[in-house]
């Protein structure tokens, strides 16, 4: 079974959506990795208190309707990092 960085470093140059502690969700291409930081190219941060729609659901248009980039890059600090998946692991 693969360590969770191991897991994760699989994921580099892929699309992926990261679940944070506060209300924002990030989706964009993992592009590194380490201890402190996920460094996303091409990416989408957005603030969940801007609209009226759920996490999942944010998620899953993405899914179907591709990343709406408002960054170039964007660094997301590990210790808030709850979840990080394939952007084409989700189900929609």
């Amino acid at each position: 079974m693969p360590t969770i960085d191991s897991a994760i470093a699989g994921l580099v140059g892929r699309e992926v959506v990261v679940d944070v502690s506060s209300p924002f969700v990030f989706v964009g291409t993992l592009s590194e990795i380490d201890h402190n930081i996920l460094l996303l190219q091409q990416a989408d941060v957005h603030d969940l208190r801007d609209s009226t729609t759920t996490r999942e659901r944010y998620i899953t248009e993405t899914r179907l309707h591709g990343i709406r980039v408002n960054r170039q890059q964007a660094f997301v600090m590990m210790h808030q990092v709850v979840s990080v998946s394939a952007l084409d692991d989700v189900v929609a």
